[in-house]
This record gives C-alpha cells, sequence and structure tokens, in this order.
C-alpha cells in the first residue's frame, strides 16, 4: 500500500520550499536515529557487562534475561524505525506494512518484558486489541499489496 506524502514538484514556489524544508528535518532524523541505535547498543553491552559481574558472577536471573531481550527488541525497533525513514527518504512513500510490522515488534517487546504481577486485567486486554488490530492491520495491507501485483 502505498501513500505518497511529498511530492517531488509542485506548482506553487512555496510549497515546494516548504517540501524541501520537511526533508531535511526527515534527514536529521534519520541522523539522529542512527545515533540513538548505536547509543542504545552500547547502553544493552553496558547494562549486560553490569548484570554479568555482579554475584552470582556471570549469571543472569530470569529478571535479567527478560530485560535483556527488551534492550535487544528496542534496539531492532529503532532499526525498523531508521528502515521506515530511509524508504521515505528514498521514495516519499510511506511503507505502511513496515510501519505495522515496527508496531507490531513493539507490542511484541512490551509483551515480552510485561510482568503480568504490575498490570491491570484492563491492561492486558487493551495490549491483546493492539495486537489484534494491528495483526488484521498487517494482514489486510499484506493481502491488498498481493493482488496488487
Amino acid at each position: 500500500m502505498k501513500y505518497e506524502e511529498i511530492h517531488e514538484e509542485h506548482e506553487d514556489p512555496l510549497i515546494n520550499q516548504l517540501h524541501r524544508a520537511i526533508k531535511a528535518a526527515v534527514r536529521f532524523l534519520a541522523i539522529l536515529m542512527v545515533l540513538v541505535i548505536f547509543w542504545t547498543i552500547a547502553d544493552v553491552i553496558y547494562v549486560l557487562y553490569e548484570k554479568l559481574k555482579s554475584p552470582p558472577f556471570m549469571l543472569l536471573d530470569m529478571k535479567d534475561i527478560l530485560e535483556t531481550f527488551g534492550a535487544f527488541l528496542a534496539v531492532l525497533i529503532a532499526i525498523e524505525i531508521f528502515t521506515n525513514i530511509r524508504l521515505y527518504l528514498g521514495t516519499n512513500v510511506i511503507p505502511v506494512q513496515l510501519v505495522l510490522a515496527t508496531a507490531l515488534m513493539a507490542v511484541a517487546r512490551k509483551v515480552i518484558v510485561l510482568d503480568l504481577g504490575l498490570v491491570s486485567s484492563e491492561h492486558i486486554i487493551g495490549i491483546a486489541l493492539v495486537t489484534i488490530a494491528l495483526g488484521v492491520s498487517y494482514w489486510l495491507v499484506q493481502e491488498k499489496s498481493k493482488h496488487a501485483d
């Protein structure tokens, strides 16, 4: 599914200038996202190092493992967001299927690190409904793109 956000040329010169400004802002966001990715990777390494060096030495408990998984997924989500930005810059098209996949990954991260003892049943039902809505949306976009080809 393609949605063209910024046309290359517009008859109004002001709109053209605004489009160039938006493109520059998106490029800046891409640079910031790369910095965030590296910062997050460094943070994952540091936290993992700190957890492994504290007693019991070189052992992680289940909470530490889940936190580590959450940190890894946060890096992957940041990479997916960068990919969204890169595709947007290269094509002027919002990759709806990739955005939905990124949202699904973010919800999956939330579910993985969720402490069921600390959340209400309404919170869990809300996450379930969001997951179903994103899954159905992803499937519908995928089916539409299959039939469009």
